[in-house]
């Protein structure tokens, strides 16, 4: 294929980054999000979520709604996770997500090394992406962004815990409400800290 031909392809392609927010919590739902980002705007800043301030991603999340050519933003909640685990309960977001998106994707990048099996475009897996490829970063900043936010309504639905704070991961001040208070309901009962509280000994 000539070098003209390969750029014209490219230049047609719409290429989604996909990831989430939310795996390793002991509470609320599992987020996922999937971007294609419009070249022709371009947006400075992206990075991995993780590496950006709060501030930050609550300033490039608009943004990238407004400047993407197409995203989109699934939340998965605990009870799926309970029912598929959440590595299922992940991947099934990522297929919605990537289903959601309008115009579709010609190829799919997804953080990570796991492929969902229903995917509506090619696709592969990239460990470490949301730092290497901006439309996995701009998907991250919208999962974690859009996650945050839900928490912290949630913490005013179940005080106590401070999922304002923490966000469901298992802090130590998390894990000291948690033997305090006894789980609640957007606790993950098949995670190890929450299913020793309430007594059982099968994972699912």
């Amino acid at each position: 294929m000539k070098a003209s031909e390969r750029a014209a392809i490219l230049a047609d392609a719409r290429i989604a980054g996909v990831d989430e927010a939310g795996r390793g919590p002991l509470a609320g739902p599992v987020v996922v999000a999937a971007v294609i980002l419009d070249p022709q705007r371009p947006i400075d800043g992206i990075d991995d979520s993780k590496a950006l301030s709060a501030m930050q991603r609550d300033a490039l999340a608009p943004l990238i709604r407004d400047c993407a050519m197409a995203w989109s933003v699934i939340v998965v909640e605990v009870d799926e996770i309970e029912r598929r685990n959440i590595l299922g309960a992940t991947l099934a977001g990522m297929s919605r997500a990537l289903a959601a998106l309008a115009p579709a994707p010609t190829l799919a990048l997804i953080d990570g090394n796991r492929l969902p099996r229903e995917l509506p475009c090619p696709a592969r897996t990239i460990v470490g992406g949301d730092a290497s490829e901006a439309a996995i970063g701009a998907a991250s900043i919208l999962a974690k962004t859009t996650r945050d936010a839900l928490m912290i309504e949630l913490d005013a639905v179940h005080p106590g815990y401070g999922f304002a704070q923490h966000k469901g991961y298992p802090t130590p001040e998390h894990l000291a409400a948690l033997e305090r208070l006894g789980p609640c309901l957007i606790h993950r009962r098949g995670f190890a800290p929450v299913r020793r509280l309430l007594g059982q000994t099968d994972l699912f």
